[in-house]
């Protein structure tokens, strides 16, 4: 006796959608079959019908097992996984379709709901495909980047102590020509910055304590400033650089931005449609004008804003 494979709870998921595509496909006579899409391979045949190595992908897609656009090797043990869920859909369908239960009034109305949902979808990648470009991104990134506000930001080492004395006895080692990053290395004990030599990386005065703001404010750099009073005892601080903050690349900033630019042009999409349409709620609600919103989308405040995100304490740039 053959082993029979376990149930597959995706398989009841995708039952009617695959009856509703697949209705047209079984009127149809024999004939040559060509590729649904440019690469395409016949990967099974389920009946005279034609599995594609789409068809596979596009499930696995669906299932979350890859990302839109991720390669699915037909070798792999994942492919053929999908492949047998997407067998046993066309079979199901198929029996379905024979027992006539497409055209049961339930069934015809859940059919014309995932018609509704596929076609929805193909609407939205289109537009989406269409609008969200490589010049639409760079646009929204130059525009945020004239209106982004950039604070100065300082490049800095430290060396932490217990003591006031203990400071002022490495300030005075410092001020002989001794290494202030070896001094950090053996005598700071901040554990965040001492084994690479007191680095703080580049950060912002507003992220810092108090005591830091106060002391760096007007330091040069090369100055070496302290001791003064921090969390785990005194600090001396050189400043190595001053600059502008340095705003986030482009590429950091593609996946907001093509999120924010989505967003957008379906929100655009479904007002435009709205506003065409007549649409009529037939239940109260307690704000009819709200009733029915369009899909949420990112104000403009919400639109990326390319300024770079200063490290913690001790991070390096």
């Amino acid at each position: 006796m053959a082993a029979v494979r376990p149930f597959r709870s995706t398989v009841l998921a995708g039952l009617l959608l695959a009856a509703a595509l697949g209705l047209a496909a079984c009127g149809r006579g024999a004939g040559v079959e060509h590729a649904p899409e440019h690469g395409d391979r016949a990967v099974a045949r389920v009946d005279g019908q034609t599995v594609w190595s789409s068809d596979v992908k596009r499930e696995a897609v669906a299932q979350g097992l890859i990302g839109q656009g991720e390669p699915l090797d037909a070798s792999s043990d994942l492919f053929r996984r999908v492949l047998d869920e997407v067998v046993d859909q066309r079979l199901l369908a198929g029996e379905a379709v024979k027992r006539k239960l497409d055209q049961d009034p339930v069934a015809q109305r859940r059919l014309a709901a995932a018609r509704d949902r596929v076609l929805g979808d193909m609407l939205v990648e289109r537009v989406v495909s269409d609008a969200v470009n490589d010049n639409a991104v760079r646009g929204l990134y130059q525009e945020q980047l004239k209106l982004a506000k950039r604070t100065e930001e300082i490049r800095a080492r430290q060396i932490v102590v217990a003591t006031a004395p203990e400071a002022e006895a490495i300030k005075k080692l410092l001020a002989s020509g001794g290494s202030f990053e070896e001094l950090a290395a053996q005598r700071s004990t901040d554990a965040s910055t001492r084994f690479d030599g007191g680095n703080m990386g580049y950060f912002t005065i507003d992220v810092m304590p108090q005591t830091y703001d106060a002391a760096l404010k007007a330091a040069k750099p090369g100055q070496i400033v302290g001791p003064f009073p921090v969390e785990h005892g005194f600090a001396l601080v050189k400043v190595e650089d001053r600059r502008l903050e340095q705003p986030i690349t482009i590429e950091a900033a593609r996946p907001q931005i093509v999120r924010f630019l989505t967003y957008d042009r379906i929100r655009d999409l479904l007002e435009k449609l709205r506003g065409r349409s007549k649409v009529e709620v037939l239940v109260k609600t307690d704000n009819p004008a709200r009733a029915i919103p369009p899909a949420d989308a990112p104000t403009a405040a919400a639109a990326p804003v390319p300024s770079a995100t200063a490290p913690a304490k001790g991070a390096k740039p």
